[in-house]
């Protein structure tokens, strides 16, 4: 059976509008989704975060898909970089994904300090899969559009620049994303 994980972001949780209409229009196409209330999510932290979904996600193989949001597209990074090598999976769908971020305030910066500074391999990563989605808004107060670039070569994604979404906090579907899912 094909699986998709969504990893909310940053302070979210797993009843955002397009979380749910994603998980209903995946159901009607017979995927099995998992949408998970992340821990610590006012201050996540890597170790938090990554040992949640190994003691969470136990049956990953060429089925199974990942989605994130924000921070939540870290962690599946993070999560697949430490996956037995050679471990195939069918793809990961990320929104609003960032390796550096913008605006935060001094309390944010130290939270998000460990996320930005602590290397991820890649290679690892590419090792597990080769079909990446990452979509973007030209508004996105947190992340800038120069992450679009890093996207595109450290994983090869496939990228699509939405018009005036901000962050997706407040979206109630991403109807590009659908086309993703096999």
């Amino acid at each position: 059976m094909k699986k998709v994980y969504l990893i909310h972001r940053w302070g979210g949780s797993p009843n955002e509008p397009w979380y749910n209409w994603l998980k209903q229009e995946l159901g009607k196409k017979g995927f099995q989704v998992f949408v998970f209330d992340m821990p610590n999510k006012e201050h996540p932290k890597i170790e938090e975060w990554v040992g949640f979904l190994r003691e969470n996600i136990k049956d990953v193989d060429e089925h199974t898909y990942f989605v994130g949001h924000s921070i939540g597209c870290q962690t599946i990074l993070r999560f697949l970089e430490k996956l037995h090598r050679h471990k195939r999976i069918a793809g990961c769908a990320f929104v609003a994904p960032w390796l550096d971020l913008i605006n935060m305030e001094e309390e944010e910066m130290e939270i998000a300090h460990p996320w930005i500074n602590i290397k991820i391999d890649f290679n690892r990563i590419r090792d597990h899969c080769s079909n990446f989605l990452a979509i973007f808004s030209d508004n996105d107060p947190y992340v800038h559009l120069d992450e679009v670039k890093k996207f595109k070569e450290k994983l090869g994604a496939k990228v699509l620049i939405k018009s005036k979404k901000g962050h997706f906090e407040e979206v109630e579907k991403i109807p590009e994303i659908l086309e993703f899912f096999k």
